[in-house]
């Protein structure tokens, strides 16, 4: 497995938030991205192909969401952003978007959401073919406890525990589950709890792992995980709850792919069952519990209290 280039390790100027939460996220961004060139397989050698698929959706775009959410709570928990702890996080960063990213090339297959766009560019499969695409998914959720595996200077307790986290919450106890009850609720009427089920396992579950993954690196104590697990929770539904109305809403160009395919498909969404004025209110309302979730933290945690509004903010 191939280090973490220097560039990236010692140019970590603009971590430090200065309120700007564009230039924050840039900042970072442009950090994890250039970890993310260093930590993928090239497109070299028999399996070029394979890891071409792989780099083509890594780097099709995105907001690095999941990823800056690792590294915001580690610093939460550390107290600082410019210290060894928080660069440590990096790996375990980069993990979440590897996972993140193979669940985007699996649900545009032919076989579940059946989209030729993503991020205004053709889907994986619509590139390289379904075949590579799936390998390309599963190449990605391997590579990324490959990187969790393999931090290093962090204690293997905190890896171990960190694995517990993405497996649980991105397998049948989280983003897959509640993938699966989506798909079966198609078409269907269902109640509030089932669509709030789908909402915080779909979404919700990897938002809440990459959190509180964060904090584990940084040394949080019971207390601060806590407390973060809950502001996940709230971040967690109210970004699923903003993508059901950005559906609605949104251009395809907004969206980076079709507008309208959950009524299409007849999804089950706030909208659907809440209304969009509902829906935009409980958005709004869980959004709030997320940031007054904050309230022991002082400035370290501002970049999280601006996440929380940018989440709903957002146009895509």
């Amino acid at each position: 497995m191939p280090e973490i280039n220097k560039y990236v390790l010692h140019n970590w100027e603009g971590l430090l938030y200065n309120g700007n939460l564009s230039e924050y996220l840039k900042a970072r961004g442009q950090i994890v991205n250039h970890a993310l060139e260093t930590l993928l397989p090239p497109e070299q050698g028999p399996h070029k192909n394979l890891a071409a698929a792989m780099r083509y959706s890594v780097f099709a775009g995105g907001k690095r969401l999941r990823p800056v959410l690792v590294l915001a709570s580690a610093e939460v928990a550390f107290g600082s952003a410019d210290n060894d702890s928080v660069k440590a996080a990096l790996n375990t960063a980069c993990a979440f978007e590897c996972i993140h990213t193979y669940s985007l090339i699996h649900d545009d297959l032919p076989a579940l959401d059946d989209d030729d766009l993503r991020r205004g560019k053709p889907t994986c499969h619509k590139e390289y073919g379904e075949a590579t695409a799936i390998l390309a998914g599963d190449a990605l959720l391997t590579l990324a406890f490959s990187l969790i595996a393999e931090t290093k200077d962090v204690s293997p307790d905190k890896l171990l525990c960190i694995v517990a986290e993405l497996s649980k919450k991105s397998g049948i106890g989280g983003m897959i589950g509640g993938q699966l009850v989506d798909i079966e609720s198609e078409g269907c009427e269902i109640t509030f709890p089932v669509l709030e089920h789908i909402h915080i396992h779909k979404t919700g579950a990897l938002i809440v792992a990459a959190i509180r993954s964060g904090a584990i690196i940084g040394g949080a104590s019971a207390e601060t995980l806590a407390v973060l697990t809950t502001y996940g929770e709230a971040l967690g539904l109210a970004f699923q709850i903003t993508d059901d109305i950005l559906d609605l809403i949104c251009t395809d160009e907004e969206l980076g792919k079709p507008s309208g395919s959950d009524l299409k498909f007849q999804k089950a969404t706030y909208p659907a069952l809440l209304g969009l004025s509902e829906s935009k209110k409980v958005a709004a309302d869980v959004t709030q519990k997320a940031i007054a979730a904050l309230d022991v933290f002082g400035v370290e945690a501002a970049p999280l209290r601006d996440l929380a509004t940018f989440v709903i903010e957002r146009r895509n």
